[in-house]
């Protein structure tokens, strides 16, 4: 079996369209951005994996110059829209970027290590220990080549991952999990739990 590789670039390029290449650094600041500013969510720049098919059904032959135009004429405003709303953001960033120094960080770094660390691995033991009790089963925590996977811990031989209800609504997932999501949620009273199928 012959393996090939095609780079982002090319993709864009056997497309017909032509690759960007941004200064290093560079996207995952206005990825940043985009994320705070919601800028790119489909209420703002339409549901583009709906859109494009769209697209694609009327096109005699799909290009990036065809889609390009057919979307400016449905959305005409919202790329300079959603530009607006990142460079706002950017602002922002650049604003707190200024209030950062070594002590800040070193404050984060501990607040990560000790207090986030502790409480996300505690709430995640107290879920799957809980989830063991109602199955009648073992439960167990993950062993690193497991976490790599995705995987938080087992009850019984199943595998799960426990994540906070905010997980849900991040865009820039890029994990595949390989096992039944836990969500959370923690209020006064405690956790709520959502279980995957």
């Amino acid at each position: 079996m012959k393996k090939i590789t095609i780079s982002a670039g090319e993709m864009i390029e056997l497309s017909g369209g032509k690759a960007v290449d941004f200064p290093k650094y560079t996207t995952q600041i206005i990825n940043l951005a985009n994320q705070n500013s919601q800028a790119t969510r489909p209420r703002n720049v339409g549901q583009l994996s709906e859109l494009f098919p769209q697209y694609a059904q009327k096109a005699s032959n799909p290009d990036i110059a065809g889609w390009k135009k057919w979307y400016c004429k449905k959305y005409p405003h919202a790329v300079e829209k959603a530009t607006d709303r990142i460079m706002t953001a950017l602002e922002n960033i650049n604003t707190a970027l200024h209030l950062i120094d070594r002590k800040m960080v070193q404050a984060w770094v501990e607040d990560l290590i000790y207090n986030k660390t502790f409480r996300g691995l505690d709430i995640q033991e107290v879920i799957l220990k809980k989830l063991a009790n109602i199955q009648g089963e073992p439960y167990r925590a993950a062993k690193p080549h497991e976490e790599a996977q995705g995987i938080d811990g087992y009850v019984g031989n199943r595998p799960y991952s426990v994540k906070p209800m905010t997980y849900k609504t991040k865009d820039m997932l890029s994990e595949t999990l390989r096992a039944k999501v836990i969500y959370y949620e923690e209020n006064s009273k405690g956790l709520t739990v959502e279980i995957e199928g």
